[in-house]
């Protein structure tokens, strides 16, 4: 159990990627940490070691956010070891990488299958903490979107889809959640990590990486540490945001406009 003065956050996905920078970085916030995986067993303990090293508790647990049955063993997991929980973040995803322009290249078991982790996963996972998170007096929830559900662009047409209802469940449940709970979505752009490497190709990621900074404001794309720290931003620090979409993206849906010359 925990002692009391630490509070706890359940993060899904949490073995790679911005799951795993999510957990560092609340951790150096004062938090311990459940982490979920799917797949990514030796991933996860690795991000529990290092986690521990830093002087935060953290267990991994293994569960598909698809299936309803597990969501809730994973919160009942984490109630089991650390007595609370103070936050979630739905940091799990599912893609598949398909051409926009082939209509044919997708069906609807494609579809089921992304929707079951991008958004059914993070209502199941949201509707299984409700109580715990109320009981903790500053619940705060944040989902892991992206800027593909607000500009209709990315690595398939049933992750951009994805998204934008996962967006639009974010209003929902803000309201539904509120006043002891918050909820909020991080929208990160490109990110430079081994997951989309892997799915694009190596070459083809370094390709668009360029395309990506060279559309930015800020000439750069993100990492899942950026990402993270938006993540503890909005868990520790916005206590009057709710209901919110983040951009993450080193100012790419801004976009660099027109250049004004003298």
């Amino acid at each position: 159990m925990t002692d009391g003065r630490r509070k706890v956050a359940l993060i899904t996905g949490g073995g790679t990627g911005v799951g795993a920078a999510s957990a560092h970085a609340l951790a150096a916030r004062g938090f311990d940490v459940a982490i979920n995986y799917s797949r990514s067993a030796s991933e996860a303990e690795t991000t529990v070691g290092t986690v521990r090293d830093a002087g935060a508790q953290a267990i991994a647990m293994q569960g598909s956010v698809a299936d309803d049955a597990d969501c809730r063993r994973l919160v009942a997991d984490t109630l089991s070891r650390f007595g609370r929980l103070d936050a979630l973040v739905n940091s799990a995803g599912a893609t598949q990488f398909a051409a926009l322009d082939d209509l044919e290249v997708q069906n609807a078991e494609d579809f089921q299958r992304v929707y079951a982790v991008n958004l059914i996963g993070p209502y199941q996972m949201m509707r299984a903490a409700a109580d715990p998170l109320r009981a903790s007096g500053a619940g705060a929830v944040v989902n892991v979107s992206s800027i593909a559900g607000v500009n209709g662009n990315g690595s398939s047409i049933a992750y951009i889809a994805s998204k934008g209802a996962l967006n639009t469940l974010t209003l929902t449940m803000a309201r539904l959640l509120a006043p002891k709970v918050r909820v909020n979505t991080v929208l990160p752009g490109l990110l430079d990590t081994r997951w989309l490497e892997a799915g694009l190709g190596s070459e083809a990621f370094a390709k668009v990486k360029e395309s990506f900074a060279a559309q930015s404001v800020l000439d750069d794309i993100c990492t899942a540490d950026d990402v993270a720290d938006a993540i503890a931003f909005l868990v520790c620090d916005a206590r009057k945001m709710t209901g919110q979409l983040m951009p993450v993206d080193a100012g790419f849906l801004l976009g660099r406009g027109a250049k004004v010359s003298k």
